[in-house]
């Protein structure tokens, strides 16, 4: 395999991981009544829209029909990628009894 065969792998993964990690976040929300683009927005209030997000959300689920997002996955998933502004935005929602 040719090197830049081999760091396109490398950023193919990341991105596909990346997304997984979004869509985590979105199901958490929804899974707690939290809409997912409002609790962004929150703790990024400088950004615009997050295209990433938005299309994450086609591939959540209703709470009934979703597996529980636990909170220390959330963070777990949220620290691989950096996200310690979010991550820190939705500590302070559970904190508050996970109202925004």
């Amino acid at each position: 395999m040719k090197q830049n065969e081999w760091e396109q792998q490398i950023i193919e993964r990341y991105q596909d991981e990346e997304e997984m990690m979004i869509v985590i976040f979105a199901q958490w929300c929804i899974n707690r009544g939290l809409d997912p683009l409002l609790v962004y927005r929150e703790a990024y209030p400088g950004q615009g829209a997050n295209a990433a997000l938005e299309a994450a959300l086609q591939q959540t689920l209703p709470p009934a029909q979703a597996q529980d997002i636990t909170d220390d996955l959330l963070f777990t998933v949220m620290g691989l990628f950096g996200n310690d502004q979010l991550a820190e935005h939705c500590s302070s929602i559970i904190a508050a009894g996970g109202q925004q």
